[in-house]
């Protein structure tokens, strides 16, 4: 059978739209590796969802003056539009405010306090006087203790990255009114990280050879430099997953407060797991890639979420061991596969600056694509991903790159060979007769690149691999000068044909190893060339009822998927399409039109 592969993305919080900034870091990188896996014939399951229950949520409301739910169900009916029309292949994007997400939250809880490792503890919190009420941690903002940055949050810094404790934050102050507010002890549930401390440091050096510098650093680097302490899991909040009734009935105390969402989140790429397993009407299907011994997982997120990930994440796993698939249901109770990968992504700033959502200096995903195509943002943010460091958006690059490399160097590349042949060759791939050494080279060199791109790949380097690919891409550039078939036609028709014919061959495979990367275009590109049916599979989108309300899913259905990971099997003789440019090139203008934009209000 196939190598089950995990893919697991990062759960955007249902409160604010998506920028440039957290496609490249997150969601685009996942759909990339997904479909390069898919095309391996690997057996995916890429998984997500919006993560409805963040403070950041009931913060908007507020704001608002509406409900949390009302406000997640409409940021989340924004992703789901922009996941399909960017081609975001999840196998299910789902959210945390469903019954079966509560229900494995609440199964992970218990299994993690049946094996020992919770423990209660009376803690001091932030509390608003004039709001009557703790505050949530993303309501408290102040001076970081540890690097002095002003805008941490009292439970993290996304300066420093540091988990922090609330009660030392400095000159905290309340984001709702800007009042000062004051610690006040209440109790709650904790996660006994420190007893989990070696399994963890074990579980990361098993890992140490391969995952990336700056994963290492927050993950393994933390520990060995300040150990693990025990962290909340609960809050006094009012909206989320409410304690199990177990809990509850400790006390009154305990039936007004919710799993900590830091807590409860990161369950969900198992929750959504099971959600599919569910909808697929195969109960069991998501013991695959949880339980199988060669089962891979790849948590794609952005730098700022490492900690939870690479150690809160495998400490809930390791902790909750066979408990936690006992309280699901089985009857032979396994282990959860641990992570494999952690690819987290630095930061994307926008000309220069951080992006800001509440100052409009950002590139919003759903006004992009309403004035460009998906492919071009789909490259933009490749070849300018932030893996190992931060990145800029600059709209004078985005220019240069979609003419002078999407277009001149790929676009026209097709567009011109396949015109050319339906010309001379009215629609009918040419007999080459025997290839000549230049020929054979060629195709040598970019039948290779399934091994050079797909190495890149399968190490998470997506940047160098479509590197890899377009350069490729200018080797059969200069196999044209060279052979100048629209000269030759003109007086030696087969050496004319001989060169079509390797040029067709060299981009019908360049067609799939820029696939995972490019699938609107290549899926065009694959019709120009006369075959039929999908690279990749469809999308469609599914609303399911529970008793938390109604909640719309999106699917994706791999069975009619023909693409493979292999060299192009055209043949002499078969028929093509009249091919239409695969780009549009861009005017100069866009520049200074989409600049000007920028830091104004939203309209």
């Amino acid at each position: 059978m196939s190598e089950p592969i995990l893919v697991a993305a990062a759960w955007p919080y249902a409160n604010a739209e998506i920028h440039v900034g957290n496609m490249t870091g997150s969601y685009l990188p996942a759909d990339i590796f997904a479909r390069y896996q898919r095309l391996r014939g690997r057996d995916v399951l890429m998984v997500s969802g919006s993560d409805s229950h963040g403070t950041p949520i009931t913060v908007r409301a507020d704001v608002e003056n509406s409900t949390p739910y009302d406000v997640y169900q409409r940021y989340h009916a924004g992703f789901l539009e922009i996941f399909q029309k960017l081609g975001l292949s999840y196998d299910l994007f789902t959210s945390t405010h469903t019954v079966n997400h509560k229900q494995v939250a609440s199964s992970m809880f218990m299994a993690l306090k049946e094996n020992g490792f919770l423990y209660k503890e009376k803690q001091l919190q932030w509390y608003s006087n004039s709001q009557n009420r703790f505050l949530p941690d993303r309501y408290v903002e102040g001076t970081c203790y540890i690097c002095g940055y002003e805008g941490a949050r009292s439970d993290q810094c996304d300066k420093c990255g540091n988990m922090l404790e609330a009660e030392k934050l400095i000159n905290p102050k309340s984001k709702i009114d800007g009042s000062t507010p004051e610690l006040r002890s209440t109790e709650h549930y904790f996660l006994d990280l420190s007893r989990l401390q070696d399994l963890v440091i074990h579980f990361l050096k098993m890992r140490e050879s391969y995952w990336r510098p700056s994963v290492l650093r927050q993950s393994l680097g933390q520990i060995l430099t300040e150990g693990l302490r025990g962290r909340p899991i609960t809050r006094d909040l009012d909206w989320g997953i409410h304690l199990p009734q177990e809990i509850q009935q400790e006390g009154k105390e305990w039936e007004n407060k919710c799993l900590y969402v830091w807590f409860e989140a990161v369950v969900g790429y198992l929750s959504a797991s099971l959600e599919w397993s569910q909808l697929t009407g195969d109960k069991d299907a998501w013991r695959r890639w949880w339980q199988d011994p060669n089962a891979r997982s790849y948590y794609f997120i952005g730098k700022d979420n490492i900690p939870f990930h690479a150690i809160i994440w495998p400490a809930e796993l390791i902790g909750a061991g066979e408990q936690l698939d006992k309280n699901l249901g089985s009857k032979k109770p396994l282990t959860m596969v641990l992570p494999y990968d952690v690819p987290a992504n630095e930061f994307m700033n926008l000309e220069g600056q951080k992006i800001s959502g509440s100052r409009n200096w950002a590139v919003w995903v759903s006004d992009f694509l309403s004035r460009y195509d998906p492919d071009p943002l789909r490259y933009y943010l490749t070849v300018n991903m932030p893996e190992s460091k931060d990145t800029d958006w600059d709209w004078d690059d985005f220019y240069h790159r979609n003419n002078d490399e999407l277009v001149a160097t790929w676009g026209n590349l097709a567009n011109r060979i396949l015109a050319f042949a339906y010309k001379h060759w009215e629609g009918i791939i040419p007999d080459p007769g025997e290839l000549t050494r230049i020929d054979l080279d060629l195709l040598r060199e970019v039948e290779a690149g399934f091994d050079t791109v797909g190495q890149e790949l399968e190490a998470v380097r997506l940047r160098a691999a479509l590197a890899e690919a377009m350069r490729i891409a200018s080797e059969v550039n200069k196999y044209l000068d060279i052979t100048a078939p629209w000269q030759t036609v003109k007086t030696d028709k087969t050496a004319a044909g001989r060169a079509i014919f390797t040029a067709m061959k060299a981009i019908d495979s360049l067609k799939t190893l820029l696939a995972p990367f490019l699938p609107f275009t290549s899926q065009r590109l694959n019709e120009f060339l006369g075959y039929s049916g999908n690279l990749f599979g469809t999308q469609s989108t599914e609303t399911i009822k529970d008793e938390l309300g109604e909640h719309t899913v999106l699917r994706y259905d791999p069975s009619s998927a023909t693409g493979k990971w292999e060299p192009s099997q055209l043949k002499p003789g078969q028929r093509f399409l009249q091919p239409q440019p695969l780009f549009k090139k861009l005017e100069a203008k866009i520049v200074e039109e989409e600049r000007s934009k920028l830091g104004k209000p939203k309209e």
